[in-house]
């Protein structure tokens, strides 16, 4: 044991006898019968909650609360001996409590605190007791006399309890006790002084229940209270940033020897790094991260080197191939996105073992490869390497166990005059890809004529831009005619464009643009606003016209894009059309690229009260189990079949199927590209409802079809005279020849 314990120890042993015998006394002597409800109420507010209200004194472990003035006013009203009790109480509670709160507090402190406390609160009563001798306090009521008593109860107390606690410290620090009181605990003694004034304020405003003092004296004590709770604060604060910067410069100096020390070792170590960062940077730049191959940079530098050896002199042919994988989207989304890495990694180990001497292969983004073949004497060559190269691209790979097949579809291009940059040589061998790909070849060769179209579709697609924002669009409507009758059922609104330079644009030349483009999707919502808006005024415009009906053609685009009912919904309340005299058309590929949510949608809009056509029945590839689930009225027979009725072929047979199949579904039939009469008076035999096509109409603007509108008796002239009430055979070929 050092010599710092055994003077604890010593100390310890001296302070806690005297605390004891003051307990003692204080419990033998104590004054029971003066208990009551609000010194029951006093010792709960100073032992429970004074602790809230703590000042520690910076750089020591010492807390202050407003207990001192709750203890001042129990000796006050109640005597020395409930104050003693009542420190002896406060003082046990409060050590426990900073103990359970993380306060690192040994029993041996805990004790010495407690009995400083007591001590220091006996002392203030046998000081009191020597001045005053047996004086009742509570009765007290000369104010000089209460001056000088309080004044004697503060300076008692604050000079005992700074004594011991000074001495404590100093021990603990090895520090002199004089310079310990001088610095910790002279500040405080403004609480004392406070504390007993508040103490005797609130006594004298007890005795008088006066409210307002009672306010007054709380008000002045948390006055002071935060004042000297901000100074401490500051003093801590000055103390915490002196220690801080002290710290931070021995810490500095530490770290300078050892950055000395290490210094050399650091430059050396520093360049190599160096070196070897610019080498990986440099990798990382020009080359892809997964199959490490050269990217798109890379073949722009080697590109440009080749072109500027070409125009220094030495004339050097070479092809740049630009490959992408077919189908790999798919593949991507039903077998998982590492499998396609994995596929992507056994495609570029491929080309590489098929490349040789100065070729460069590389990979630029997603499934899109190149390839420079450096040295070649003819296109040929270059041609010969591509059909290979497909060949082997289409062998199976094995990924995780599982075979699986892909294709490439290759564009070329080879170096002339008119390149000057990389760039240009890859746009155009990345055309003659697109061109491979929609043409379902394995290579295409690049030709000024591709790169021209493809400028062409560049500027369609920015005036097609335009259009949309400017409502360039036109609907031209072509008549459904019921073949019973041979009158106007309705029309399909087919849309031209009124191009501002070039006039009228026929929807082949537009429609693929804007179906690649998602711009379909606010065209076609143009298209149905304009179309129920002139059926709606057609309506009111002749009579007898109410139940006059429009379909309108929706793009598959529709059902991968969220809001289409919500559109369609706003259009016909807007407009005010019979949701019954709408229809809207789909074709059967359009709805089978995602069957379960075309569904879904469907139904929805034919809640509407939309009426819902399958556009070029029997050209698709819908399956009948998904046929009876969507919510149809109508199949349209595509014009293939309707046209090639006469000639004896199967298509015949095609149309009397799907008109049979109608009727047992309970569906509309409508044929398109009815052209002849002949055709005409076959539909009707077969039992087909309605009609549209060059024998009724060509597609008309807005003013030609409101002639057709204004002539009921258009084509009555086609009906037959005489109608044979016949059942149709099985060969409808011998009633067509009776009933024509």
């Amino acid at each position: 044991m050092d010599s710092k314990e055994r003077r604890t120890n010593l100390y310890l042993l001296l302070i806690l006898p005297i605390a004891l015998v003051a307990a003692i006394w204080s419990c033998v002597t104590f004054p029971y019968g003066k208990i009551d409800n609000s010194l029951i109420a006093l010792t709960i507010i100073t032992v429970f909650f004074s602790g809230y209200f703590r000042i520690q004194i910076p750089k020591t472990k010492i807390h202050l609360t407003i207990s001192d003035a709750l203890i001042f006013l129990s000796f006050l009203m109640y005597g020395g001996q409930a104050a003693v009790l009542l420190s002896l109480l406060e003082a046990t509670y409060a050590s426990f409590t900073m103990r359970l709160s993380g306060v690192n507090m040994k029993p041996r402190t805990l004790l010495t605190n407690v009995s400083i406390s007591v001590v220091s609160v006996f002392s203030m009563v046998m000081m009191v007791g020597l001045f005053y001798g047996t004086v009742e306090f509570a009765k007290e009521t000369n104010t000089t006399s209460i001056i000088w008593l309080l004044g004697i109860m503060a300076f008692s107390q604050f000079l005992v309890n700074s004594i011991c606690v000074s001495a404590f410290i100093a021990i603990k620090t090895e520090n002199s006790p004089w310079n310990v009181w001088n610095q910790y605990c002279l500040n405080v003694l403004v609480l004392y002084l406070s504390g007993a004034f508040v103490a005797g304020v609130l006594r004298t405003a007890l005795e008088q229940i006066n409210f307002f003092l009672i306010t007054a004296v709380v008000g002045f004590f948390a006055l002071v209270y935060f004042t000297y709770r901000r100074y401490t604060d500051d003093v801590k604060e000055t103390f915490a940033l002196a220690e801080n910067a002290e710290r931070s410069r021995a810490e500095q100096a530490e770290q300078h020897v050892i950055e000395l020390e290490h210094y050399v070792e650091e430059l050396e170590r520093s360049s190599e790094a160096l070196r070897e960062s610019r080498e990986k940077f440099r990798h990382a730049a020009f080359h892809d991260a997964l199959t490490s191959l050269p990217n798109r940079n890379r073949f722009i530098e080697v590109i440009d080197e080749l072109l500027s050896t070409e125009n220094g002199g030495e004339t050097k042919k070479f092809a740049v191939l630009f490959l992408d994988l077919n189908r790999f989207k798919t593949l991507n989304d039903s077998l998982g996105h590492s499998v396609g890495d994995t596929l992507i990694v056994g495609v570029s180990k491929r080309l590489s073992q098929m490349i040789s001497g100065n070729d460069v292969v590389g990979r630029f983004s997603g499934d899109e490869f190149c390839i420079i073949l450096q040295n070649i004497d003819s296109r040929g060559d270059a041609t010969d390497f591509a059909t290979k190269l497909a060949k082997k691209m289409a062998e199976p790979f094995s990924l995780d166990g599982r075979q699986v097949f892909t294709s490439v579809s290759i564009g070329i291009s080879f170096n002339d005059a008119k390149y000057v940059n990389a760039e240009e040589i890859l746009r155009d061998a990345d055309i003659a890809m697109y061109y491979a790909k929609e043409r379902q070849k394995e290579f295409e060769i690049f030709d000024r004529k591709m790169h021209a179209k493809a400028v062409s579709l560049l500027d369609l697609e920015t005036d097609l831009r335009f259009a949309v924002l400017r409502n360039e669009f036109e609907l031209y409507y072509q008549p459904i005619v019921s073949l019973e009758g041979a009158n106007i059922e309705g029309f399909e609104a087919l849309v031209r464009w009124n191009h501002p330079k070039w006039g009228m644009v026929a929807p082949n030349d537009f429609i693929p643009v804007a179906e690649t483009t998602g711009l379909v999707i606010p065209m076609t919502i143009q298209i149905l606003r304009s179309a129920c808006l002139q059926i709606v005024s057609w309506q009111k415009l002749y009579m007898g016209l109410d139940k006059l009906m429009v379909s309108v053609n929706l793009s598959s685009k529709h059902f991968a894009v969220p809001g289409l009912v919500e559109q369609i919904s706003d259009i016909i309340n807007d407009t005010k059309i019979d949701a019954a005299n709408l229809r809207i058309e789909i074709t059967e590929s359009a709805v089978m690229e995602n069957a379960e949510n075309a569904i879904a949608m469907l139904k929805q809009i034919k809640q509407l009260g939309v009426r819902i056509s399958i556009d070029d029945f029997g050209t698709g590839y819908s399956s009948l189990s998904y046929l009876h689930r969507f919510p149809v009225d109508t199949l349209k027979v595509d014009r293939s079949f309707v046209s090639t009725m006469e000639n004896g072929t199967e298509n015949g047979e095609i149309v009397r199927t799907i008109i049979a199949l109608a009727r047992a579904l309970k569906l509309n039939v409508v044929a398109e590209g009815i052209e002849s009469i002949h055709q005409f008076h076959q539909l009707r035999i077969l039992g087909c409802e309605y009609g549209q096509g060059y024998l009724f109409s060509r597609p008309l603007p807005v003013a030609d079809a409101e002639k057709l509108l204004s002539d009921t008796s258009s084509w009555q002239n086609i009906i037959p005279v005489q109608n044979y009430m016949l059942d149709i055979p099985d060969k409808p070929q011998e009633q067509l020849q009776l009933t024509h």
